[in-house]
């Protein structure tokens, strides 16, 4: 099984690398910043038009991906709300403040034992699309809400997310967000997953880059 994530994930870093250099030729306008990026499936919407979430959250995967994804916000009343129907099985979406992501179905799983605090029912390998990157969270810490000078802080730019029904297949892998590829956030804890840079990562401030041990195991 170790094997059959290797080869995964091999795969998936070349096909990110083409992604990202195709999303880097595209012209694009400012953008707003946005929360921590694991924060994004706990929130969502804003004040802009239904169109422009659906563009912002479509932004986040390959087109091949989002144009059929369903388009999830979330209302003013807090609720989640879709503002498309989609057909193929994933999630797109956005947080208040813009960063959009897309989930397929075993990240959706994910993503509801994250958010409840509960074990995560992930029965096969999952992907999940952040082509445009977030704005920080704890390497050690599933719940960290800053940077603290003991929590590992990282900021990420593009990338795609994967996870295993079995966490302990990604021992094998490093936490360092710095050393060239894939790496593991949230290591030794039940929603340990790998991340997996499709561009260079952003430098890290030194309360942001602390070294810090993973969790243990929940």
């Amino acid at each position: 099984m170790r094997k059959t994530i290797a080869v995964v994930a091999g795969l998936l870093i070349m096909a990110g690398w083409t992604v990202a250099a195709q999303e880097k030729a595209k012209p694009e306008k400012a953008e707003p910043k946005a929360k921590s990026g694991h924060e994004t499936m706990a929130t969502g919407g804003g004040e802009s038009s239904d169109a422009a979430k659906i563009a912002r959250a479509i932004s986040a995967a390959p087109p091949s991906i989002s144009k059929n994804a369903t388009i999830m916000a979330v209302g003013a009343d807090g609720q989640m709300k879709q503002l498309r129907a989609g057909t193929n099985g994933w999630m797109c979406m956005t947080d208040a403040d813009g960063t959009p992501m897309c989930l397929d179905k075993e990240w959706q799983s994910w993503a509801d034992g994250w958010i409840n605090k509960k074990d995560p029912q992930v029965k096969n390998i999952g992907l999940a699309y952040m082509l445009k990157g977030d704005t920080g969270a704890s390497n050690t810490d599933p719940y960290a809400k800053k940077a603290a000078p003991d929590n590992q802080w990282v900021v990420s730019g593009p990338h795609v997310m994967v996870i295993t029904p079995d966490v302990a297949q990604l021992d094998a892998l490093p936490t360092d967000p710095q050393n060239g590829g894939p790496w593991v956030m949230w290591k030794g804890t039940k929603y340990a997953h790998i991340m997996m840079p499709t561009a260079p990562m952003p430098k890290q401030s030194p309360t942001k880059s602390s070294a810090a041990k993973p969790a243990e195991k929940k």
